[in-house]
């Protein structure tokens, strides 16, 4: 099962020279290398079961950004079926909080961490950056004046949040308790500029993954919040995919030169190499559906000749490779018969 489906994620080892490079973590900008290309020192969850604790932890980037890293990984409940990164920045107002995760004690937990790096501050905005369930299944525990989306996203959460809880229920047991929907009460307009509380920022919607892919980019640290667009050493997810807008917005992300980016699943990089990542990937997926369908190769032919070998060390991989050609392959066979 994977983060984002419809019915319903740590390298430590590097030289003296990326040590002192990151443990100014992201007040400069450096140039990527791809000894570098994975910041090294983002803390990752440790859950537990047992106490239902996910075992979170925040990173400071740039600019005053928080992470707090999931598990590049498939959905399960040995994670707490967190697999997202989630995030928040702190100025003198008070919070304002990127993602809430998929269930109602993550929110809970989230809070609490960011409470406690804030000294208590108010929360003043919690922004889903798509419509897909760990992007707000943990809105319970913020005030539902701050919740906020783009207009398509609240439009797609409303029509999906049933569903997912119930998958998700499914799927994740324990760590869904008393979990249920909150729904955004603010609307995003995108624009160049607004202001995120003291920072300015660019909020940009895109498309491809979903139907409203919201990107936050500050553009004084370059840090990139890249939300569903982007997955790093992960294979994508595609419930609601399509491929040939999900290029184009990558395109559009490469030309924006961001110096950290966070995807909203695998780990926190330097540069665009996840950006340069999913694009490799989608391209790939995108020639390969496109030539089985002119071929007339059956959807269990693509399945069976797999992906590329620098694809298949990715986290997910085969499962949601097997889930991509499952969702996409008809289309593109629809599309082969001139839409017959």
């Amino acid at each position: 099962m994977n983060s984002e489906s419809t019915p319903r994620p740590a390298k430590t080892g590097f030289n003296t020279l990326a040590g002192l490079l990151v443990s100014s973590l992201l007040g400069c900008a450096f140039t990527a290398s791809p000894a570098l290309a994975e910041l090294p020192n983002v803390a990752k969850p440790v859950a537990d079961k047992a106490t239902l604790n996910y075992g979170l932890k925040a990173t400071k980037l740039a600019g005053g950004w928080y992470v707090i890293a999931g598990a590049n990984d498939d959905f399960s409940q040995a994670n707490g079926c967190n697999i997202i990164n989630t995030g928040f920045y702190v100025d003198e107002a008070g919070v304002y909080v990127i993602n809430t995760g998929t269930s109602r004690i993550y929110g809970e937990q989230q809070r609490a961490l960011i409470d406690s790096i804030s000294n208590g501050k108010p929360i003043l905005q919690v922004v889903a950056l798509n419509l897909h369930p760990d992007y707000f299944l943990g809105n319970q525990a913020y005030p539902k004046e701050a919740l906020a989306a783009t207009k398509v996203t609240i439009q797609g959460i409303k029509a999906e949040a049933a569903l997912y809880e119930t998958n998700l229920y499914r799927l994740c047991g324990d760590w869904m308790k008393a979990t249920e929907s909150v729904f955004p009460s603010q609307t995003i307009v995108p624009g160049k500029l607004r202001n995120f509380g003291s920072k300015a920022i660019e909020t940009i919607e895109l498309k491809g993954h979903t139907d409203s892919d919201l990107v936050l980019f500050d553009p004084d640290s370059k840090v990139m919040w890249a939300g569903g667009l982007v997955f790093y050493k992960r294979i994508v997810t595609t419930p609601h995919a399509r491929l040939k807008p999900w290029i184009e917005s990558l395109k559009k992300l490469q030309g924006m030169k961001p110096k950290v980016v966070v995807p909203s699943h695998g780990p926190v990089s330097w540069g665009t190499e996840a950006i340069d990542q999913t694009l490799d990937y989608l391209s790939w997926l995108d020639n390969r559906l496109s030539q089985a369908a002119q071929m007339g190769e059956e959807m269990n032919e693509v399945m069976k000749q797999g992906a590329p070998e620098r694809f298949r060390n990715f986290a997910a991989y085969p499962a949601e490779f097997y889930r991509n050609v499952t969702n996409l392959y008809p289309v593109y066979e629809k599309g082969a018969l001139g839409g017959f």
